[in-house]
């Protein structure tokens, strides 16, 4: 807690569990809840994770918030959570029966990333229920996941690489079910590299213009292959990335806004109130005390 009563949020990276094959965790809900205590965190807290967290529920109900909209996760649904993105559990764990499975970028080969498409963004909601046949598909996957992790047979070097083909199988089967897709379109590689470049560049520019130089597209290309992936145009995107990072620092620091504005790229305080307030409806000051008073 800060001295303005925001909850920190804890920058979390990967950490192997002792004793477990590296690069990956699969975990049920007291494992989960045992990790972070061994870590010395509290598993109920924010947390900025720097890896991908998949968590189903077996039994019961488990809300969660991520970026700052509350999801609820009930029996065969999965949720998804991405490095950055930054998550809290909002009930307790014990309250639901699942599992999660902990891994971080770069743990699965090259060919899988790109068609399980890790480095796009996140669909617009991280929770998806399979059904029918995908639902048993991914149903089977993660027991023989579970199984494999918790026993080893054979060489170690076998054992870590089943586990990260099983891993592999269920980020697969997960990322092509209906409502995961984050969009595919013959502009994915324009905005797949505009993308990338507004993740790296966003506290410098908010301008189409300066992305398109970099890039060697025109405005117009970006503009089409960023609506045609994700649904709004570049400019869109790239103030919504910057809504957000912005929303973050307000809940989960005690910085000013005019030092928030500051570092997201703002040439002073009030362009950056008029932003925030045309993206959001509401002042950076007013935002912090309503999403602060909801958290406590």
């Amino acid at each position: 807690m800060d001295r303005n009563g925001h909850r920190d949020v804890t920058e979390v990276p990967f950490r192997p569990s002792v004793g477990a094959p590296p690069g990956a965790a699969v975990l049920d809900f007291p494992g989960l809840a045992a990790r972070a205590r061994s870590h010395g965190l509290d598993v109920h807290a924010p947390m900025r994770l720097a890896f991908h967290q998949l968590i189903t529920v077996r039994s019961g109900t488990l809300r969660c918030s991520v970026d700052f909209t509350e999801h609820e996760l009930t029996e065969g649904g999965w949720m998804w959570v991405r490095p950055g993105q930054i998550h809290q559990f909002r009930s307790a764990l014990g309250a639901a029966d699942g599992a999660a499975v902990l891994f971080p970028p770069g743990y699965l080969g090259a060919a899988t990333a790109a068609v399980a498409r890790l480095d796009r963004p996140a669909a617009r909601s991280p929770l998806v229920v399979p059904e029918g046949a995908d639902a048993e598909a991914v149903r089977g996957v993660l027991d023989l996941l579970e199984s494999e992790y918790r026993t080893v047979a054979g060489p170690l070097e076998a054992h870590v690489e089943v586990v990260r083909h099983l891993v592999a199988v269920l980020v697969l089967r997960l990322a092509h079910l209906p409502g995961a897709r984050s969009g595919d379109t013959a502009g994915s590689e324009a905005f797949r590299r505009f993308q990338q470049a507004v993740e790296r560049d966003y506290t410098r520019t908010h301008r189409v213009e300066d992305y398109a130089d970099r890039l060697g597209y025109s405005v117009r290309t970006l503009t089409r292959a960023t609506r045609a992936t994700v649904g709004c145009g570049a400019k869109r995107f790239i103030d919504d990335r910057v809504l957000l990072e912005a929303k973050r620092l307000l809940v989960h620091t005690d910085l000013s806004a005019t030092a928030i504005g500051e570092r997201l790229g703002f040439p002073d305080a009030t362009v950056f109130t008029k932003f925030f307030r045309r993206r959001s409806g509401e002042t950076p000051a007013g935002f912090r005390t309503r999403a602060s008073g909801a958290r406590r």
